[in-house]
């Protein structure tokens, strides 16, 4: 992939990754074919800021969770009031970096198959 291509997808996605992790992508994408630029220049990743705000609403029905794919603890906070707020308080300080470690999962998904 161009560089100028990999800087535009890093300026676009840099919050939705942590520091360390862009060091990573942008190793990764530079071995990637220009054909297939498209594809991951066209992916869409999980805000984190907007599923901090999703978790302080409503996370204890497990909203946050299920967005993250997480379903069993989706469940379980639906059914418990996020263990009677408890999981609650924790998942709203650990959301964000749940998030990004979803993104560069699901980025790395899409490399692997690439």
């Amino acid at each position: 992939m161009e560089s100028n291509k990999i800087d535009l997808f890093l300026a676009q996605n840099g919050k939705m990754f942590t520091p360390m992790q862009l060091v990573e992508i942008r190793s990764k994408l530079q071995n990637i074919p220009d054909e297939k630029a498209s594809i991951i220049m066209g992916m869409e990743f999980k805000d984190p800021t907007l599923l901090l705000i999703i978790s302080v609403l409503i996370g204890e029905l497990g909203v946050d969770r299920f967005m993250l794919g997480n379903v069993g603890m989706g469940v379980l906070k639906l059914l418990t009031g996020g263990l009677c707020g408890i999981l609650w308080i924790i998942d709203i300080i650990n959301i964000q970096k749940m998030t990004k470690e979803y993104n560069y999962r699901t980025l790395n998904e899409l490399l692997m198959i690439m």
